[in-house]
């Protein structure tokens, strides 16, 4: 199997806009004050923007669907003809490995993040108090997605690559025409020996 610049193309940029979106969600975190109630002595917590909820989600998503590609273009590792043994092979299954636990591992940051960013603390308790404070989520979930994010792109480009090196497809072809150029040239000596005959 031929490297595909469209699939390689595809499978980078969303990573990236994965990417993106993950790091806009780290800078967009809620924030919270404590103020107090206009109505009666209790106080509330009130937050800004919840936009990092959503560019977390985007970027799950865009993830997804780049895991998706990658995996149906290589046929999962297990599910193909099989991969010739060797260095690329090696490489394969490794870089295979490798995408999948920093895929897994940005989906669950970028997942826990916005979920605990959408939560919100209700009322927390009367003016007598000092010591409230308002749940948010805390600085470096998001970022942490970015990272496993752009880990999980160098080892997606290196799975591919190297799927595509090993795959038997590449082997098949070039055997079989190895087997074309064989009965070609039996059949030409077979001509020119019943010719001399």
């Amino acid at each position: 199997m031929a490297v595909s610049v469209t699939i390689l193309v595809l499978v980078i940029a969303l990573h990236l806009i994965a990417f993106v979106f993950a790091i806009g969600a780290e800078r967009r975190r809620s924030e919270a004050k404590v103020l107090p109630d206009e109505y009666d002595d209790r106080t509330f917590c009130s937050y800004t923007t919840d936009a990092s909820t959503v560019y977390g989600l985007a970027a799950v998503a865009l993830l997804l669907l780049s895991q998706a590609v990658l995996n149906a273009v290589t046929r999962c590792l297990c599910c193909g003809k099989g991969l010739v043994s060797g260095c690329s092979a090696t490489c394969a299954v490794v870089s295979f490995i490798l995408s999948w636990i920093s895929f897994l591992g940005a989906e669950a940051c970028l997942l826990a993040g916005s979920a605990r960013n959408a939560y919100h603390t209700k009322y927390r308790g009367y003016f007598v108090r000092h010591d409230l404070s308002c749940a948010t989520l805390r600085k470096g979930v998001f970022a942490a997605g970015a990272a496993l994010t752009l880990l999980s792109m160098l080892a997606s480009i290196l799975y591919y690559w190297a799927h595509s090196k090993a795959d038997t497809g590449f082997w098949e072809k070039h055997r079989n025409e190895g087997v074309g150029l064989a009965t070609q040239y039996n059949h030409h000596h077979q001509g020119a020996d019943s010719d001399k005959a």
